[in-house]
């Protein structure tokens, strides 16, 4: 206990450095690994080691720490897991740019040299988003921080990898997949963003082989034409009755197509006659299957147009749309251009536009694993908070596709698949084999492809923990309690740890899901730097201090509905925060010891009423913790801070401490004082953290941390 007063005012900088690096040197974030007394985790969405604090983190990881210091000050023993993504593509581009800028490349320098400098880089600067969650005062167990490329998580990845393949659950295949000709790999649906693009609908006329007429197409990607195999129309439209058993030739390609009959074609669209390019459209790849059509691949996986595409061999994709038009205009193929607005899938990363693409690439064979995650979420194992977000989680679950888990990059785990040279026997296995099972041949190549970067986060809540050993730490702390979460993770991540979570450990990997929002402007706008609305949470913490900046995410993170930031609301709890400590240096210059002992006989009426809404203050604020109402808990506390402890309660006290009028009351006022203001900082301290300890500290009677205070 330090019983000097506090200072006139509060300057969070000092403060925040000097607790923080306490609550590290003593340990007070750690776990013990004792199933006494009730365990309580969360394991934290893992940042990529490539990233910095943004609006997302920074919501995302108050609500875990208000959550788990609000669970210590319960008694719990509290596992935050913290840990970092390799962040496959991202960190390959930086490094990637990195090289270029020394003059060289990865081909020049070689796989192997290459990922000692993704390590070089990582060493590097892998630990800046890590330092700035400690900024916000996350309180995760450091000592045991993850890394999603370290030894033991590695180890877990490919046991996983391995036991799917024997099960059945994971095969390599052709399939149609999205391609990103800039970072030269395949990406999963999920990492693929539509943006509502100004284009064209180009109507081409197939001549039918006959000489009899033709059939009118339209297509937005007259370039992929040249791969086309057929031409579908629908079975019941009445428009094309008389071209069964037809055939059309490929203008430009001279090639004959037959005319087929399927039930997906939309008659509404276009012409209600669709060109079928089995290599370059995912729903054409799965109308080829049914009527067994060949498929022809005319754009590379550079993006430049095959020797399929005869003449036009060579040429960029748009570069070859230009030619393809203009040819079809000479030669009176096209019949009209038409403006269409429509949606462009564009790589997460690079932004570059994406190519479907015929390719050969690893699956996990998705509706098995799918079907028991569904079924945890209707029997109750798992909640999904809120509501709204149950019938999207079960909706994308029930038409879940296979997924590609594949990656052309070399930074992320290997595939753990070797092809024999000599008998081309395929040998998927933990360790490295010496000899072909098969043949017995030593010329053995390893897969060149890695993992999707999503694919080790999948087994997040158990490898982290030692899985597949079975350590005192995933016995205690596993389910976890609660996964924190963005919607837009909600299929990226929550469902594929549903899936391996019940498949490997036999159990839910986490009891409840809290979905938050988005942060927006003041005007309810996403933030993006070309709009040039981003708040920077790191130059607002130097402004107002972390302690303003989590009670306004808090005060604002209404269950469905995004939290709408500005400085201004940021400045505004920045005076609470000052009112806090203004009450809290006044009430200290009366409080004499540490005497809390109330005679109940002898309350006064302000006494009583403030004893009252502490009560009251204190069921509220911890009912809304446990439903996940984190704005409800702020608005109880803000009211009963501001209005009821200061603008009240103090006034009406200010004649009997100053000893003006009731004498006789002074020391049991003086008690009651003491006892709402210290358990004022408990309710406060998981959302302002640092000011709470610092009052704490100065509070006659107190020892050691405020995290070690009861609830």
């Amino acid at each position: 206990m330090n019983s000097d007063l506090l200072s006139k005012g509060y300057e969070p900088h000092d403060v925040e450095k000097r607790w923080y690096k306490f609550w590290e040197e003593e340990q007070l974030f750690a776990a013990v690994e004792d199933p006494v007394p009730k365990s309580y985790s969360i394991v934290i969405p893992p940042p990529n080691v490539t990233g910095v604090l943004h609006m997302g983190h920074a919501l995302n990881n108050t609500l875990q720490d208000i959550l788990c210091r609000y669970r210590r000050l319960r008694g719990d023993n509290v596992l935050w897991m913290p840990g970092t993504d390799h962040a496959g593509i991202a960190t390959q581009n930086v490094v990637e740019k990195k090289l270029a800028q020394e003059g060289t490349d990865r081909h020049r320098i070689g796989r192997e040299k290459f990922i000692e400098a993704v390590w070089k880089w990582r060493k590097k600067y892998g630990s800046a988003i890590i330092n700035q969650l400690k900024r916000l005062g996350a309180s995760c167990d450091w000592e045991r921080e993850r890394f999603t490329m370290d030894e033991g998580l590695s180890r877990a990845v490919r046991k996983v990898f391995v036991q799917l393949y024997d099960e059945d659950l994971i095969y390599r295949g052709n399939y149609i997949i999205n391609w990103c000709p800039r970072c030269y790999t395949a990406l999963a649906d999920l990492e693929v963003e539509h943006e509502e693009t100004e284009g064209h609908l180009y109507h081409i006329r197939y001549p039918f082989e006959d000489g009899s007429g033709g059939v009118v197409v339209a297509t937005t990607r007259p370039e992929t034409m040249l791969g086309d195999t057929a031409v579908a129309v629908h079975p019941d439209d009445d428009r094309y009755r008389q071209v069964a058993d037809k055939k059309v030739i490929l203008p430009l390609m001279d090639r004959k197509l037959p005319v087929i009959r399927d039930k997906y074609v939309d008659m509404s669209f276009g012409t209600g006659a669709l060109k079928i390019t089995p290599a370059h459209d995912p729903n054409d790849y799965e109308i080829g299957i049914r009527h067994d059509l060949p498929t022809v691949k005319v754009i590379d996986d550079n993006g430049f147009m095959s020797s399929e595409a005869g003449k036009f061999k060579g040429l960029e994709r748009f570069a070859c749309r230009k030619a393809v038009v203009n040819e079809l205009k000479e030669e009176g193929y096209l019949k009209k251009i038409e403006p269409y607005k429509h949606s462009v899938g564009h790589c997460y990363r690079c932004k570059d536009v994406v190519e479907p693409n015929l390719s050969k690439q690893w699956f996990v064979k998705a509706k098995p694993l799918a079907d028991e995650a569904i079924a945890a979420v209707e029997n109750g194992d798992t909640r999904i908070i809120p509501e709204i977000w149950v019938n999207t989680y079960y909706d994308w679950m029930r038409n879940i596709k296979d997924w590609c888990i594949s990656r052309q990059i070399w930074w992320g785990h290997q595939i753990p698949a070797w092809t024999c040279q000599a008998c081309k026997e395929l040998v998927v296995a933990m360790k490295a084999p010496d000899t072909c099972p098969g043949c017995g041949s030593s010329r053995l190549v390893q897969e060149t492809d890695v993992l999707d970067t999503w694919f080790s986060p999948a087994l997040w809540p158990f490898s982290t923990m030692g899985w597949p050993e079975k350590t005192p730490l995933l016995k205690i702390f596993y389910p976890t309690s609660v996964l924190v979460t963005a919607f837009d993770i909600l299929f990226f991540w929550v469902a594929r740890m549903m899936m391996m979570g019940i498949h490997f450990m036999g159990d839910v990997p986490f009891r409840d899901v809290y979905v938050h929002a988005l942060v927006r402007d003041e005007e309810g706008k996403k933030m993006s730097k070309s709009t040039g609305n981003v708040i920077d949470p790191l130059s607002v913490i130097e402004q107002y201090g972390t302690d303003a900046f989590r009670f306004t995410l808090a005060a604002f993170a209404a269950q469905g509905r995004d939290v709408k930031m500005s400085e201004k609301r940021i400045e505004g709890y920045r005076h609470f925060i000052n009112k806090l400590w203004n009450a809290s240096r006044l009430s200290l210059m009366h409080i004499k010891n540490g005497s809390d002992r109330i005679n109940t006989d002898r309350l006064a009426l302000p006494d009583r009423w403030i004893l009252s809404r502490l009560q009251a203050t204190t069921a509220s604020v911890a009912e809304a913790l446990d439903g996940y109402r984190f704005n409800d808990a702020a608005a109880v506390l803000y009211n009963f801070i501001w209005h009821e402890f200061c603008d009240w309660y103090l006034e009406i006290i200010k004649p009997v401490i100053y000893g003006k009028e009731g004498a006789d009351q002074q020391d049991n006022t003086l008690a009651v004082l003491r006892h709402v203001l210290k358990n004022a900082l408990i309710l406060l301290h998981p959302f302002i953290p640092f000011v709470t300890e610092e009052i704490w500290n100065k509070l006659p009677g107190t020892n050691g941390s405020i995290m070690h205070a009861v609830y």
